[in-house]
């Protein structure tokens, strides 16, 4: 019998939410991602020492104040952690935006296309990459005119499906709802457990994902942000969903059977079509107190990521 990760392959992208060149080789999967968060942990990493060493060296010889050098080190650390797994994977690298321009379009846009200009001087074309934006309604509207330019997006902290829809109708390339973080807020309110099928982060994924395909949507739908191998099994079948390295090794360990959670072919009536401008997008948000919350929250803990991967640059600046 086939692990349950090569069953999974055959029914979903399989996409590896890690920086670590170790664990990338080792699963080989298809795509990967980062964001603050693990581009930190990156640097952290032996294999990346030479990268960080370069491009602090870079910054020293651009001129202008500390604070903007240490700024332009920490974007050039982040495409050149994505230009080495480029050469890791066949498929996509997403690369984020900063977050504290999460509710910034223009600054937003203008961000995306540095990133794919850093990515093009270093031999990486923009079909390689996803630009990661935060679903706010400003990421969303950033997301529309990125597309337009044939710049693919990867829409970020999506918790409800009122962002999915958005995210769709600005012709997003990929959405990553959160499945875990959802999870941690219904446990945290309820004080109780969840099994896999009923998880409320797998229940929103479910939705979303019906959705789309009942309607025709192209947009993938990558689950993100698991607890378990159960909620990765509760949505096999989804386009792609990103593993950490720890799940990735439990699926690869487990030799059960693994049936499909999730087919674009499901039977019965379609859901109505729902059309949202700002005001009713806002509305549905300020509606569900868990994508209220949860959505700022991923948005502070990125901006602080970014900080602390910023102080590391500082103090190799300055020695």
């Amino acid at each position: 019998m086939a692990s349950k990760l090569d069953q999974l392959r055959e029914m979903t992208v399989v996409v590896a939410d890690t920086g670590d060149i170790d664990a990338i080789k080792k699963f080989k999967p298809v795509d990967c991602t980062t964001n603050p968060t693990l581009v930190l942990k990156a640097i952290g990493l032996p294999a990346y020492e030479p990268i960080l060493a370069d491009a602090v060296a870079w910054g020293k010889k651009q001129g202008g104040t500390q604070e903007a050098a240490v700024k332009a080190i920490g974007d050039r650390l982040a495409v050149a952690v994505g230009t080495e797994l480029t050469k890791l994977v066949e498929g996509r690298v997403s690369t984020e935006v900063d977050a504290d321009l999460s509710f910034d379009t223009a600054a937003t846009v203008e961000k995306a296309r540095a990133i794919i200009a850093a990515y093009k001087a270093n031999g990486v074309e923009r079909e390689r990459i996803l630009i990661k934006v935060a679903g706010t309604w400003e990421g969303i509207r950033a997301s529309e005119i990125l597309q337009k330019e044939g710049i693919d997006t990867n829409m970020t902290l999506i918790f409800d499906i009122a962002q999915a829809i958005a995210c769709a109708d600005a012709k997003a390339f990929l959405i990553s709802p959160f499945v875990g973080r959802i999870l941690d807020w219904y446990v945290k309110a309820e004080g109780r457990t969840f099994t896999p099928d009923e998880d409320p982060g797998v229940v929103s994924v479910h939705g979303i994902y019906d959705y789309y395909k009942a309607h025709g949507i192209p947009t993938v739908v990558m689950g993100a942000s698991f607890r378990s191998q159960g909620e990765v099994e509760a949505l096999a079948g989804c386009d792609r969903l990103t593993i950490s390295p720890a799940l990735l090794d439990s699926l690869a360990a487990d030799n059960g059977t693994l049936k499909r959670a999730l087919s674009p072919n499901k039977p019965g009536p379609k859901p109505p079509v729902v059309k949202l401008d700002e005001k009713a997008f806002r509305w549905a948000m300020n509606q569900n107190p868990m994508a209220t919350e949860k959505l700022a929250e991923g948005i502070r803990l990125f901006a602080k990521d970014l900080g602390e991967l910023r102080k590391i640059v500082a103090k190799r600046f300055v020695a």
